[in-house]
């Protein structure tokens, strides 16, 4: 039956498969929290994990046709199958439950994962990178379906925020020792993708699918609830395509001014360095402003970067540019998915949520093939000028647009 948000402001909890939070409900424990959380460290940073070794593949395999374009989509490609794959798995953790579709995720994810540091055929290589994209899907669509089952209100947008933290931080910490281990080899950053075996162990044991928590979705018209929901993953494939110039651009930029594999992947890390600072500051920056405001904010700050970035020409500014727009996409992620928890229900929390995780990780597929044509034209650096100044243009028009429309009532986190 096709999701019909027509009625999702008529239909009540019960009738959709959700369930009323008793009074004494008690939460998950800590143990479940935290493999969540673990979870969620293996998810938007994976494809970006080898950004280090790209250079010396590109070496590796210079005999091949086409193999600038193939190195970077040995990336990309797992973003990729990501955006295909994301609404089967949101169609699974709805049927079948966030536990199965999370443990066989994370299965895969490290099988697929290690599985390129032992093949030697370039093609071979990308289908491991497509098969960790299906698995990538899978576990961030479960996880971010089992915290909006677990909590509502504050509590809820606090967890979406330390998510948002965790995820970054595999950035902040994958990015540095993936180059400190291309080092040895750029074979060698593959076995990071290991950890996702120990993740699985302890879930196995610690997370159970729990009665979702039935908050009511917002007031609106069909209409209104559908375009909001389309724009939120519109907004989240621009803003994806554009903050992921950092892991696809920078390491080529940099290397061509000398600079090692060990301080490409601090560089790039520091953009997700501030994702983490914008994700412990999220509630209390959602306490205080709308979720229209904050999108306003999001869109400045990114272009604000970008803009640095590209027009200092320096590393210094390079790096400065990235934290600048890292912090813009640390405030997006986890705003922009507790709006979707605000209009989904609970039975189709699987699907909504799936459809924002392929707009993200479209947006990392679409980033090299959009961008590619503006660098081959003016250069690394101007594409990232460019870039800033389009960003910055689409948050004057969206604050324009906040002011004059609000079409949806917002629930207010006290």
């Amino acid at each position: 039956m096709p999701l019909d948000l027509r009625t999702a402001h008529r239909v009540s909890p019960q009738e959709c498969g959700g369930t009323t939070e008793a009074p004494n409900r008690r939460g998950p424990g800590r143990v479940a929290r935290g493999t969540i959380l673990a979870a969620a460290t293996l998810t938007i940073m994976a494809p970006a994990i080898i950004a280090p070794s790209l250079p010396a593949m590109e070496q590796v395999f210079a005999d091949q046709p086409g193999v600038s374009l193939l190195v970077r989509l040995a990336m990309t490609i797992t973003s990729l199958t990501v955006a295909f794959s994301a609404p089967l798995s949101g169609l699974a953790a709805d049927r079948v439950g966030r536990r199965p579709l999370l443990l066989s995720s994370l299965v895969l994810y490290a099988v697929s994962g290690t599985a390129g540091y032992f093949l030697t055929d370039l093609w071979m290589l990308l289908s491991s990178r497509a098969l960790l994209g299906i698995a990538v899907g899978g576990v961030m669509t479960a996880v971010n379906a089992t915290i909006t089952d677990w909590f509502d209100g504050p509590e809820r947008a606090s967890f979406l925020g330390l998510q948002q933290v965790f995820a970054s931080l595999s950035g902040v910490l994958f990015l540095p020792l993936a180059g400190v281990l291309a080092t040895i080899g750029w074979r060698v950053p593959f076995w990071l993708y290991s950890l996702a075996a120990v993740v699985a162990l302890v879930a196995a044991f610690a997370v159970r699918d729990r009665p979702p928590v039935a908050s009511a979705p917002v007031d609106g018209s069909g209409r209104t609830v559908t375009g909001s929901v389309l724009g939120i993953y519109a907004l989240a494939l621009v803003a994806t395509m554009v903050f992921y110039m950092a892991p696809t651009q920078v390491p080529f930029l940099l290397a061509r001014q000398g600079i090692g594999p060990v301080l490409i992947g601090v560089i790039v890390a520091s953009s997700t360095l501030a994702s983490t600072i914008g994700g412990f500051a999220f509630p209390a920056l959602r306490r205080r402003l709308r979720s229209a405001a904050i999108t306003v904010v999001c869109i400045a700050l990114l272009g604000a970067g970008w803009l640095l970035a590209g027009g200092t020409g320096t590393v210094p500014g390079t790096a400065a540019g990235l934290l600048v727009g890292g912090l813009g996409v640390g405030f997006a992620i986890p705003n922009l998915t507790l709006r979707l928890s605000e209009l989904a229900l609970p039975a189709w929390r699987g699907r909504i949520f799936s459809g924002l995780v392929a707009a993200i990780f479209l947006g990392q597929f679409l980033s090299p093939l959009v961008v590619q044509p503006v660098v081959q034209a003016f250069g690394v650096g101007d594409s990232f000028t460019w870039a800033g100044i389009a960003m910055l243009a689409g948050a004057a028009v969206a604050a324009v647009g906040a002011r004059k429309h609000n079409p949806v009532k917002e629930r207010t986190l006290p």
